[in-house]
């Protein structure tokens, strides 16, 4: 084993100089257990995912591969990744041998049914941009790789007169399904047509276009019920082709949400001829550039985890307009040559506690474009996305997660984007969403007898407050701050000096009873319970610490949450995982908590608490995420911890001291190297004794975004004793 993990970290070290850590991505990682990660082919922030469906439908199919099931019903161009609900996995291929197949989804328990087939797991191949795995069912190897808008499959044929790709425009399951559907013979090589569903998002549009290496021999559209029982009639289309032994044959497609026009412009644009090779390389050296954006040395497993997580927190938002800029906007209008990048796929109730922040970080050019992204949506629909997918809200979440994600840009001092234009977009937002927020302006808080989950949606909205008085602030509008300030403490009203829990309340003002803080879940509290909301104010810590007694009770309340059994009502939410006593890792009302240590003066604690869920929690194998990756914020809070700090208030520039777990990292902030080194580090050496930022001591427990940007070199001497250099 200490031959293994030096010979891993010597291939760090290659990563940090060479810039190619792609080496270290294992995209099956997340893929068991809740993690729900996409599995496939991309590119970072692409808006295509080529991969693999399976036959069976469920909570863990959510993206809509688990890997405990080793079926295909064919290869799909839209996935979510670590999302706790289903949707997508639009135009999906399958090539297949034989004339007499079942038109349909097909169960795994009857091989006769549907195109699906068993696929050889021991030979599957997931790697940064490219995907493979053989169909054990008709001998053939499907392989992938994909550009921004578009990807090219490569099929190795057996030799058969009876091969085909049969192009499935039904639904993929999970919650979503076709509405309408078109399909089209263009030549002798090209299909083109257009899927519209209604699931998670309730209007999503999508067009495609679709060339084969070769002429099809023959062609002809399947009939079929869709999910509401109406007969469409090219649900299915089936291309014929005769094969030799080991024939490739290649399909290239393109996709967008504007046209069929754009799709085959998209095509033309990024995918020249038939060269799979030259795609895949393109597609790796993608990754690479992205994923070296932060250059570790570490040891043992650290970094293949580390560069899965950063790969993780690429898939999206993902890209969501044609090469030309036009995209379909919110109001389903289309909007023509666009100046940004237009993004969809906002996660924003998980993604704006470290997701959107790490974006800040080492992608200032994205974060532009994607504020722009969310202010063109404000616009088109009257406030800042909350869920916002394929040109839909979703509505999913309690409060209103893009205002927090907008005003952490303008405290940073993001200025792609009309900033006054931003802050008055977070003020209307705040004043208009109706999801609870209407009882909270009119009676002070969301009464727990009015409204379902109370206190999730008025203690996000707080926060979302807290966000914009921050963005007030960072702009001079000193009454707006003060007004949004005083709004933010709404959750105090849940506040119960007597069980010392957020605790339900009513209009009147009396208490939920009977009570219990283990309970409540999803019905006063969302995915949670008061062990975790009681915890849920980053943004007036103080105040909290003060309603507990003092920095000794502080301590003590956050104390016996590790410590409380990790016991949950029956029917419990399976987000609700990953838990150390009542804390819950695998859900994000919970990921700030373990830097309130740090905050009050107790930083070993939080280099303990840091460190167990790093190194229990987090792991190489395919369970190797305890809860769903969420897009991106599961794993975001892996990289900011491993890296040695984690942004606790909303809408702020400090990042809060942990534990390091790499011995060095160099990450690349808008064009500048921030240098963080982490002295004498080892897992039992993982308390901070001292802090040196540009050479000189520090004694601050957070770093200031400012730092960063301005390519700062930060030092930590590490010691096995817990200390307080602050």
């Amino acid at each position: 084993m200490k031959y293994i993990n030096l010979i891993l970290s010597a291939l760090a070290i290659c990563a940090c100089t060479e810039q190619k850590p792609a080496v270290f991505v294992d995209p099956l990682i997340g893929s068991g257990f809740h993690g729900h990660v996409f599995v496939g082919a991309n590119v970072p922030f692409g808006f295509i995912q080529a991969g693999p469906t399976n036959v069976t439908q469920g909570w863990d199919w959510c993206s809509g591969y688990h890997e405990s099931d080793s079926t295909v019903i064919g290869f799909s161009h839209t996935h979510l990744s670590g999302t706790g609900c289903g949707d997508l996995l639009d135009i999906t291929i399958m090539p297949v041998v034989g004339k007499d197949l079942a038109y349909a989804r097909g169960r795994k328990d009857d091989p006769s049914t549907g195109l699906w087939s068993f696929a050889d797991r021991s030979r599957e191949i997931a790697e940064p941009g490219y995907y493979s795995v053989p169909l054990t069912r008709y001998g053939i190897v499907a392989e992938m790789t994909a550009t921004q808008r578009c990807a090219i499959h490569r099929y190795t044929f057996p030799a058969s007169d009876e091969s085909a790709v049969v192009i499935n425009l039904l639904n993929g399951g999970n919650w979503d399904h076709t509405t309408e559907s078109s399909a089209e013979i263009v030549g002798d090589n090209a299909v083109q047509g257009w899927r519209y569903s209604k699931g998670w998002a309730k209007n999503q549009k999508l067009f495609f276009y679709m060339e084969f290496s070769k002429p099809f021999r023959n062609s002809g559209f399947i009939a079929a019920k869709d999910d509401y029982g109406k007969t469409q009639d090219r649900l299915f289309t089936r291309l014929d082709f005769d094969t030799a032994e080991g024939e490739q044959l290649l399909v290239k497609i393109g996709i967008s949400a504007v046209s069929t026009e754009g799709a085959r412009m998209n095509l033309g644009s990024e995918i020249h001829g038939w060269d799979f090779e030259k795609v895949r390389r393109d597609a790796r050296a993608a990754w690479n550039k992205e994923l070296s954006k932060i250059r570790i040395e570490a040891d043992g497993d650290i970094p293949e985890i580390f560069y899965t997580a950063l790969y993780h927190c690429m898939i999206a938002p993902s890209i969501y307009n044609d090469v030309d800029g036009s995209y379909r906007g919110s109001d389903d209008r289309i909007y023509e040559k666009a100046d940004f990048d237009n993004y969809t796929t906002f996660s924003l109730w998980d993604t704006y506690r470290a997701e959107m922040p790490l974006l800040c970080i080492i992608e200032p050019e994205r974060m532009d474009d994607m504020v722009e992204a969310m202010l063109k949506i404000c616009e088109q629909q009257g406030f800042l996305p909350i869920w916002h997918l394929m040109s839909n809200e979703t509505y999913c979440m309690p409060g209103e997660a893009g205002v927090i994600a907008v005003a952490d840009a303008i405290v940073k001092g993001f200025d792609g984007f009309d900033r006054e234009a931003a802050f008055q977009a977070l003020r209307s937002s705040l004043d208009t969403v109706c999801v609870g927020n209407e009882f909270r302006i009119k009676y002070g808080f969301v009464p727990s007898d009015l409204c379902r989950e109370s206190l999730g949606k008025d203690m996000e909205f707080a926060i979302a407050d807290a966000a914009v008085a921050n963005a007030a602030r960072a702009l001079g509008k000193h009454e707006d701050a003060i007004f949004f300030d005083l709004r933010s403490h709404s959750y105090r009203n849940y506040m119960d000096p007597e069980t010392r829990f957020a605790r339900p309340r009513m209009l009147d003002g009396s208490w939920r009873t009977p009570f219990d803080p283990f309970g409540h879940i999803n019905t006063d509290y969302t995915e949670g319970n008061a062990w975790q909301y009681s915890w849920l104010a980053p943004h007036d810590v103080d105040w909290l610490v003060e309603f507990y007694g003092g920095r000794e009770g502080f301590e003590a309340k956050l104390d016996s949450l590790f410590t409380a059994p990790s016991s949950l009502e029956e029917g419990a939410a399976p987000d609700i995982s990953g838990m150390i006593g009542q804390y819950v890792h695998g859900n994000e009302p919970s990921h700030h908590i373990i830097y309130l240590y740090t905050m009050q003066g107790f930083p070993w604690k939080t280099a303990d608490r840091a460190r167990e869920v790093m190194s229990t929690l987090y792991t190489a194998d395919r369970a190797g995420l305890c809860g769903n990756e969420d897009v991106g914020q599961m794993s975001a809070w892996y990289v900011l911890s491993a890296l040695g700090f984690y942004q606790l208030e909303p809408a702020s520039t400090r990042f809060w001291f942990g534990s390091p777990i790499v011995n060095k990292a160099e990450v690349n902030v808008g064009g500048r190297t921030f240098t963080i080194i982490a002295r004498n580090n080892s897992e039992t050496n993982k308390y901070i004794q001292s802090v040196k930022l540009n050479g000189k001591p520090y004694s601050l427990p957070f770093i200031d975004y400012s730092d960063m940007k301005a390519g700062a070199r930060l030092e930590f001497e590490m010691g096995a004793e817990p200390a307080l250099w602050y």
